[in-house]
């Protein structure tokens, strides 16, 4: 495998449940051969797209100490700021040079899940920057219905009813991460010095890039290839959470980012299901002897994230 494949997922749309099949079989042999591919005619706008890359520039050319206040070390819900070198995806290799910012399901502060102190039920940061907050929720609810369309399709590959993750998703755990890699090629002795080589923690991402190269996937006989950017696609792959939920009929996939040659952004939406949602291989494929024991997916995400980010276990 040099190249990923690109999927259309408008058939997924169709009313002839013969064309939903066929792109789900595609998924399929997708999640099951790559844990990565494209996806094309996903209906989010591009203007949509190229303004929330605008949006994420008009972020990180904030002053330090405006973004600091915003630090993701005040939040237990995963969300806000991440500074440059504070994250280590691959805790061997060390920090990454990147910095980041991330948004959650967007709940008020008199919500009895927030109230509650439930895990990952927090509110958002909001830098002041007008109309910033308004259309950064608009690309988040975008690719929110774009990723409960492709769980449809998995779950047409897989043989469950077509609505199964439908319950898992009414109120799921979903970051919108925004990316930016400064220019670091010349200055780091990693290969892996963008993000470290890691799998994705949860159900699927998709992955907008920009035409800076520098992600890249590990295929079946570990040899890294390039992910290059592809017009009007998103980069989507498979992560952990529905690798386990899947007992290993799905596979999620190490990638990394190289240390680019000029400044790179990105944005990633990752997609898990509900925090109370129990992840057990039992409920998809009853026949199989199970490889993993039953989690809820919040307990799930923290237990990856505390092995991401010291301030959550220096906290606890």
């Amino acid at each position: 495998m040099k190249t990923l494949p690109i999927i259309s997922v408008a058939g997924l749309r169709s009313r002839d449940p013969a064309e939903r099949a066929q792109v789900a079989r595609q998924l399929g042999i997708a999640c099951r051969e790559v844990g990565f591919f494209y996806v094309i005619d996903h209906g989010i706008d591009a203007e949509l797209i190229r303004h929330t890359f605008d949006n994420a520039k008009c972020f990180f050319a904030l002053p330090l100490a405006d973004k600091q206040r915003l630090s993701i070390k005040l939040s237990p819900h995963n969300r806000g700021y991440v500074a440059m070198a504070d994250e280590k995806l691959n805790p061997v290799s060390g920090a990454d040079m990147k910095e980041a910012f991330n948004i959650g399901t967007d709940f008020a502060a008199n919500h009895p899940d927030v109230l509650a102190g439930k895990p990952f039920r927090g509110v958002n940061f909001w830098p002041e920057v007008p109309s910033w907050r308004e259309e950064m929720l608009a690309y988040f609810d975008a690719c929110l219905d774009l990723g409960r369309l492709i769980h449809r399709g998995f779950s047409i590959d897989l043989g469950l009813a077509e609505d199964y993750f439908d319950a898992h998703l009414s109120m799921p755990i979903a970051t919108l991460r925004m990316l930016r890699y400064p220019a670091s090629a010349g200055h780091s002795q990693r290969e892996d010095g963008g993000a470290g080589a890691h799998t994705d923690y949860g159900n699927v991402t998709l992955l907008a890039t920009d035409q800076v190269a520098g992600l890249q996937v590990a295929n079946r006989q570990g040899q890294w290839i390039e992910a290059p950017h592809v017009p009007d696609a998103f980069v989507c792959n498979i992560g952990d959470c529905l690798m386990r939920w899947s007992n290993d009929t799905y596979v999620s996939t190490p990638h990394r980012v190289r240390p680019p040659e000029q400044e790179r952004f990105s944005i990633a939406f990752f997609l898990e299901v509900n925090p109370e949602s129990i992840v057990d291989p039992r409920d998809i494929l009853p026949d199989q002897q199970p490889r993993y024991e039953p989690i809820s997916c919040s307990d799930y995400l923290a237990y990856r994230l505390n092995a991401t980010y010291e301030h959550r276990t220096r906290e606890q």
